[in-house]
């Protein structure tokens, strides 16, 4: 299972809910993002968003491994540096999801009681972080895998908000290698939750909040 599981969490058909998620694409295209801008949204999530979560998911593991497991550190780390109300709740969501099948898996582990303690709900990469500890998933492999799942996450959401060619997804995620090996390599030099990278995307964050008053919407965030 520990070889088949980083498959398992970047498979579009992963159970909990990521495809309600287009990682801040649909707001930014409601804001005038045109196709043409895609590489550069993938890089400033990268640098930002991702590097944050990522790390936030390799301490989660970490923590997933100690007696008693806590996770309430880096949970309220990670939520500080989501300042944004509709991204949080986004998170939580998915997180809810993450959960959800981690207590299907494994309801008596450790790591996945310790989810059960967070208040208000645990975010997406506190829960991302106790799974992989239930599916004897490595630290490295785990950072690589979350990094994916962004990049693929918003080339996914492109063929339905900016159709063109699907083969352009590839060439995107392609293009963003370096930056997205820098950013696992930094996720993972990460030792406390003090030392989480706080990095927001103001445009970002803007573009979230006037998402979350649209009626209309395919994606939470």
């Amino acid at each position: 299972m520990a070889r088949l599981a980083p498959f398992l969490l970047t498979d579009g058909r992963f159970p909990v809910g990521a495809h309600t998620y287009s990682a801040g694409l649909e707001p930014a295209v409601a804001a005038g993002l045109t196709r043409a801008r895609i590489p550069a949204l993938l890089k400033a999530r990268l640098h930002t968003t991702v590097v944050t979560e990522t790390a936030a998911a390799v301490l989660a593991l970490r923590a997933s491994h100690h007696d008693p497991v806590d996770h309430e550190p880096v949970q309220q780390a990670l939520a500080a540096r989501t300042p944004t109300a509709p991204l949080r709740d986004a998170s939580a969501a998915l997180g809810r999801g993450v959960h959800r099948l981690a207590r299907r898996l494994a309801p008596d582990h450790p790591a996945v009681t310790a989810l059960a303690r967070l208040r208000p709900r645990p975010l997406r990469p506190i829960a991302l972080g106790a799974l992989a500890a239930v599916l004897d998933v490595g630290e490295e492999d785990l950072a690589h895998g979350i990094v994916y799942d962004e990049l693929q996450t918003i080339a996914s959401a492109a063929l339905k908000l900016l159709p063109g060619d699907p083969l352009d997804s590839v060439a995107w995620i392609v293009a963003v290698e370096p930056e997205a090996a820098a950013v696992v390599a930094e996720a993972l030099a990460v030792r406390t939750p003090t030392d989480l990278p706080a990095r927001t995307p103001p445009l970002i964050e803007r573009w979230a909040l006037e998402h979350d008053r649209r009626e209309r919407r395919l994606f939470l965030a």
